[in-house]
């Protein structure tokens, strides 16, 4: 009977355990359409607030912004401030990355056997271009909140937060179609938790985007 009572024990407390591992960080959900209705993928969206404790594991995870098959991957990256990013080159020929972003201004030539790293300390938009295939175009975003997603093909955004509500809270996107790209849109909500669905749609039109005109029998290598 005593060992039936410990074997309880030890059931219950990891049962009590993984409960409470799943309910520390839960996932708000956000639907983000454009000014016209439809759904919109590729939107970064992000929250802060007093109340939003820092992720610490986001703050350390290792972020990469890898060009291969001559197109930087992911096409949108979302950082915290003061991330550092490495620029691994998956190809066989030589990029040279650059920036004229207000955010960060750089440039390097990407070897595949050297890779590049660098530390984003200042909020913003960065674009990305290379100085030898025209086309390639990419955009790392630095935030200054842990919280964050990029919406997918359904317009969707899943963002970790810590399971319980919270007040004032400001959540802000942003799309590489806006005409200001240091101008995310804000929307301030008096409250959210984990567990919920919002609904957000852009105040404001969408320019044109670059089309990719990359081509496998291009001579630029």
């Amino acid at each position: 009977m005593t060992q039936l009572k410990h074997i309880f024990s030890i059931t219950l407390a990891a049962v009590t355990l993984i409960s409470a591992c799943a309910t520390a960080a839960e996932q708000l959900t956000v639907q983000v359409r454009d000014k016209e209705g439809k759904v919109l993928p590729g939107a970064a969206v992000w929250l802060s607030g007093k109340g939003l404790a820092a992720d610490q594991a986001v703050l350390t995870r290792s972020y990469k912004m890898g060009q291969k098959n001559r197109a930087f991957t992911p096409h949108l990256l979302i950082v915290p401030k003061q991330a550092e990013v490495s620029f691994p080159n998956y190809d066989s020929i030589l990029h040279h990355v650059y920036s004229f972003s207000p955010a960060k201004r750089f440039e390097f030539k990407l070897y595949r056997d050297q890779p590049q790293a660098l530390t984003f300390s200042a909020t913003g938009a960065v674009e990305l271009g290379c100085n030898i295939h025209d086309w390639m175009l990419g955009y790392i975003l630095v935030v200054d909140s842990t919280h964050f997603a990029v919406t997918d093909t359904q317009g969707i955004a899943r963002i970790s937060i810590p399971a319980a509500q919270h007040n004032d809270v400001t959540l802000k996107v942003w799309h590489e179609g806006f005409m200001d790209l240091d101008s995310p849109e804000s929307h301030v909500l008096s409250a959210v938790k984990s567990g919920e669905q919002l609904n957000i749609q852009l105040q404001q039109s969408l320019g044109m985007l670059q089309e990719d005109f990359s081509d496998e029998f291009d001579d630029y290598e």
